[in-house]
């Protein structure tokens, strides 16, 4: 059938495209990266396209022998334009659009958090949409791509490429940054590196010495912490995010307000702030969940998701 050669063929360009991204001797893997991804989408969602609205509705109307584009694919199965998994992958696209002109190695400290959301969002549709468990063909600590961590500095890419092509990397940037902030994990996954202090050397991966003179060792600041990076769910999306999860894992479980509030009396998780961060700068305080909250839950239910909810009654009682 046309639907399974179409599914294998999007497994394989999956593939493809998360093992030449991992290649360290590939230098223009961005480009590379972006066409098999893309084709891996396009295939994928024109299988699906076959499921639910029949076989003629991959090709136009006017030209039965030419299948439609991933631009009109996203169109028809993901409606919502704002959607950010419709608006990473709308991104990527242009990028593949353009790169035969305009494709440098520089593109990827740029489109890295975007690629890697695409490759999970990639995941859990053919999950959602085809039941196939990607990580059952490549495994789970695979999906995660190599980063290049070096900053991208604007004089060196003016003093090292033509002005168009200069101009367009850096226009891209600017363009993507706010975009990265306003929007959640399905349009960009971004990368941070943390640092915490802690006197056992065994659990250190690096030294510093604290110097409030040198210019080479470290000062001891107060701590900041954005709540909005640390704690971003609230509880409507944490719940979502939890099913999701569940979901992706072949776990038939599902949460609600009620089940999720059993679990906050059960592990105090408004009470501590590993989970929840409290908004007091409103008459009526408000809560936002970390990633922590999220895990816990999941992890418990793994555990046990036949009795979980018997036993959180109990420990209310």
């Amino acid at each position: 059938m046309l639907k399974e050669k179409l599914l294998e063929k999007s497994k394989e360009a999956f593939i493809l495209a998360i093992e030449i991204y991992n290649k360290p001797t590939i230098k223009y893997r961005v480009e590379a990266f972006s066409f098999f991804i893309c084709n891996a989408w396009e295939l994928m969602l024109k299988a699906y396209m076959i499921c639910k609205f029949g076989e003629n509705s991959i090709y136009y109307a006017d030209n039965p022998n030419r299948t439609i584009t991933l631009e009109k694919c996203l169109q028809k199965i993901i409606t919502n334009e704002k959607a950010p998994i419709r608006k990473n992958l709308s991104k990527i696209i242009e990028l593949r659009n353009t790169s035969t002109h305009f494709i440098t190695e520089e593109y990827e400290m740029v489109y890295i958090p975007l690629f890697q959301a695409c490759v999970l969002n990639f995941v859990e549709k053919m999950q959602e949409y085809h039941e196939v468990d990607m990580t059952e063909i490549i495994p789970q600590n695979f999906l995660t791509l190599s980063v290049n961590m070096k900053a991208l500095d604007e004089n060196v890419i003016r003093a090292k490429y033509p002005e168009e092509i200069a101009m367009k990397l850096l226009e891209s940037h600017a363009q993507l940054e706010p975009m990265i902030a306003e929007n959640n994990q399905s349009f960009a996954i971004k990368l941070e590196h943390l640092h915490y202090i802690t006197k056992d050397k065994n659990k250190a991966t690096s030294y510093v010495y604290v110097d409030k003179n040198a210019d080479t060792g470290i000062k001891i600041v107060k701590e900041l912490k954005d709540p909005n990076n640390t704690h971003k769910y609230t509880m409507k999306t944490a719940i979502k995010e939890i099913n999701r999860r569940l979901q992706s894992e072949g776990i038939d479980f599902k949460i609600n307000q009620y089940i999720f509030d059993l679990f906050n009396k059960k592990y105090g998780i408004k009470d501590n702030e590993k989970f929840c961060y409290i908004h007091k700068q409103y008459a009526q305080p408000s809560y936002t969940y970390s990633m922590s909250a999220i895990e816990l839950i999941v992890g418990e239910i793994k555990n046990d998701s036949e009795n979980i909810i018997a036993n959180l009654k109990k420990s209310k009682k």
